[in-house]
């Protein structure tokens, strides 16, 4: 039987245990961004994952002393730029979220450093979510001139209430992983030492589990995040119009001079 994940280029794959898949996104020497590749990559990784009778559980890290610094510039040109990349990516980012949602297999997320963009979407969505004090967890849309789509409106909600939503998500002010624990964003918090360690035991855990009584137990609770499905929706459509707009052109090009934006 050939490998299902052979042919991705920007995720690594490892067996750390029996039943336990580790995912690492990895861009060397771009802090593991997300370019177009790892775009479209995590839209499909978690239907193989899903598919994979070897795999209980998956974990998802990041190459490095970083998760994932959010998108690559390039490919976020590319949405400002082209029409048909722009509908592509809408739809790759509506997958990222529906299918890490749907993915009957549960997923930890193991994130250190920077964690900001598609990889943090992952992250956030994980059934358990581990993150280090230091971790550096930033929605940077709104500082791209973008509507906070992706997974903003339908998780940070649920997960850490309206009050704080909105002033991250507005601010896009980052959150250590201490804070993050502390407001409920994130499962749990450990040291950088034992994180992996920690992860892996909690996969461990969960792959020597009953696999329907899990796998059923994700999907009904992922009902509250279904039913936010036109938040979900709105927020994206209104995402990628923002693209089209002068903010996105002037917080890109903010981004690429390493500079204040001036939206005014």
């Amino acid at each position: 039987m050939s490998d299902p994940y052979a042919r991705y280029e920007r995720l690594k794959f490892e067996r750390p245990s029996p039943g336990v898949l580790r995912i690492i996104m990895s861009n060397p020497g771009k802090l593991n961004a997300t370019d177009a590749v790892m775009h479209r990559e995590l839209a499909e990784v978690w239907r193989d994952v899903d598919a994979d009778p070897e795999t209980r559980c998956a974990i998802l890290t990041g190459a490095g002393d970083t998760f994932s610094a959010g998108g690559d510039f390039d490919m976020i040109q590319g949405i400002v730029d082209d029409f048909e990349v722009r509908v592509r990516s809408m739809r790759e980012a509506r997958d990222i979220v529906m299918n890490i949602i749907d993915c009957q297999t549960p997923v930890v997320s193991a994130m250190r450093g920077v964690a900001v963009g598609a990889g943090l979407v992952c992250g956030l969505l994980a059934d358990v979510s581990i993150a280090t004090p230091d971790a550096r967890i930033i929605d940077g849309h709104t500082r791209l001139g973008v509507a906070a789509g992706d997974h903003a409106a339908i998780i940070w909600p649920l997960l850490c209430g309206m009050a704080k939503a909105k002033y991250y998500l507005l601010t896009c002010d980052p959150l250590s992983g201490q804070e993050a624990e502390r407001i409920g964003l994130i499962s749990l918090c450990v040291p950088d030492e034992e994180l992996d360690a920690r992860a892996l035991a909690v996969a461990i855990k969960l792959a020597n589990g009953a696999p329907r009584a899990i796998a059923w137990t994700k999907h009904a609770l992922n009902h509250w995040l279904r039913s936010a499905g036109p938040a979900f929706d709105a927020s994206l459509a209104l995402e990628f119009l923002g693209f089209t707009g002068p903010e996105a052109a002037e917080g890109l090009a903010s981004h690429r001079e390493k500079r204040k934006p001036k939206f005014v």
